[in-house]
């Protein structure tokens, strides 16, 4: 019974996200629903929703009835929409378990966020821009309020890459804002060997080199269950990009295999001076002078 209440508790996020990665307006979908946006709304907040209402919402969104009431696998082909279900998440999260960006989303500075929407702003529609924008704050003051524990392993690779092109690369800016863009990156990174050194309470970095590749996934744990994220797109991607598939599950079986992989990726880690002293040289070499 309590997995089901959860469930049924999660439709109205679960709505959101599947809304967002639509790119459908809610007055569109609410007009095709025969429902008022202000209802749309309501169900998207958790309020009780018939279930003709889901299978409809289902058809129109593309996504399967069970996913919509939270039942089997989450698919997300746009960022905007899986970082707002992932934001979710986040808020009921204790600790997180992750191989991630070049850096980690959740303690980068308000730098970081001034390059990366400013080269979003330069590229894409001022509303999606905005809402990204959003999302992602809401994601930081969520983990400033919570402060659940953090695991981060960084690929040298990505690191490398981050370091030469800098925020947002996959963005066309104007020289000016790519320069800013990669000083920036480096700024980052020297901020990552300073929380190494401090070794701050519930906060953990790592550098994993000599793989070849990595799949970005978090494990988010919460009181009740653990969910698992494998994720293509970076944190500094722009809300429209549309160049893979992440997928969000709960499923045991999912969990416990990623599981075991970042465990065995984490204990063969750098960590430590280790981790500290090869970013530095990541530094020395590939960031902007």
């Amino acid at each position: 019974m309590a997995a089901v209440t959860m469930r049924l508790s999660e439709i109205g996020q679960q709505l959101r996200a599947f809304r967002l990665e639509s790119g459908m307006r809610a007055d569109e979908i609410a007009a095709r629903l025969g429902v008022s946006r202000a209802a749309l709304y309501r169900y998207e907040k958790g309020e009780v929703i018939k279930l003709d209402t889901v299978q409809r919402l289902a058809e129109l969104l593309k996504v399967s009835p069970l996913t919509l009431l939270g039942i089997g696998v989450e698919y997300y082909s746009r960022p905007i929409g899986f970082f707002e279900r992932i934001r979710q998440i986040e808020e009921e999260t204790d600790q997180i378990l992750q191989i991630a960006d070049p850096v980690a989303y959740l303690v980068t500075s308000p730098d970081y966020d001034r390059v990366l929407f400013q080269a979003i702003a330069e590229t894409q529609d001022a509303a999606s821009g905005e809402q990204y924008a959003s999302i992602m704050a809401a994601r930081k003051s969520a983990y400033e309020t919570r402060r659940p524990t953090m695991i981060t392993m960084l690929p040298e690779q990505a690191v490398e890459r981050f370091l030469l092109r800098g925020v947002c690369e996959a963005a066309s800016p104007s020289p000016e804002l790519r320069d800013a863009a990669r000083r920036v990156a480096a700024a980052e990174i020297s901020r990552i060997v300073e929380m190494i050194e401090a070794e701050p309470i519930g906060l953990q970095f790592s550098v994993v080199s000599e793989v070849d590749n990595t799949a970005n996934c978090m494990l988010m744990r919460g009181r009740e269950r653990m969910v698992l994220a494998i994720n293509p797109f970076r944190a500094d991607t722009s809300p429209a990009a549309s160049t893979g598939v992440s997928l969000i599950t709960s499923a045991p079986e999912a969990v416990n295999a990623h599981q075991r992989v970042i465990e065995a990726l984490w204990k063969d880690s750098l960590k430590g001076k280790e981790a500290a002293d090869r970013l530095r040289l990541l530094l020395a070499e590939y960031a902007i002078r």
